[in-house]
């Protein structure tokens, strides 16, 4: 994720189109946020999606305050025009350590995921849209410090 340049990050929703104005974005990243502090997480567990590619995250335990926000930006923003694996019902909170794993690498990510004993806590403490390639913040809003 370090080929990003972005910190660790929930991923909310991904839209394709042109559907969704920075206007749009905003709003609802405001409404997400809403009477909402910093997110305090535990990672105990790291997980993967088999693609092609293969991809690490890492899941956290308690998901809550997660899935009130998401919640509040498929309010906000129609889910139709989210893809599929990020629409309410299909979701699954998760903050991506690698993606795009070499297949000669796999064998070794694996065993790398199941090694972790977990223990691992963090504090996200904004929420945000963006827009990629080249990545693009569109849209940023703080949580309070709890």
């Amino acid at each position: 994720m370090h080929a990003l340049g972005y910190p660790p990050h929930f991923t909310f929703a991904i839209y394709d189109t042109d559907q969704v104005s920075e206007e749009d974005a905003r709003n609802a990243i405001e409404r997400a946020a809403e009477a909402e502090t910093q997110v305090r997480v535990t990672f105990n567990s790291i997980q993967s999606f088999e693609g092609p590619p293969l991809v690490l995250w890492a899941a956290p335990d308690s998901r809550a305050q997660l899935d009130r926000m998401h919640e509040r930006i498929h309010a906000a923003i129609s889910p139709l025009l989210c893809r599929p694996h990020y629409r309410p019902g299909f979701w699954k909170p998760h903050c991506t350590l690698g993606t795009s794993i070499r297949d000669d690498r796999r064998v070794d990510a694996l065993a790398y995921a199941r090694r972790f004993r977990g223990g691992l806590h963090a504090v996200f403490d904004a929420i945000d849209c963006v827009s990629f390639p080249p990545l693009r913040r569109a849209a940023e809003r703080h949580l309070e410090a709890v």
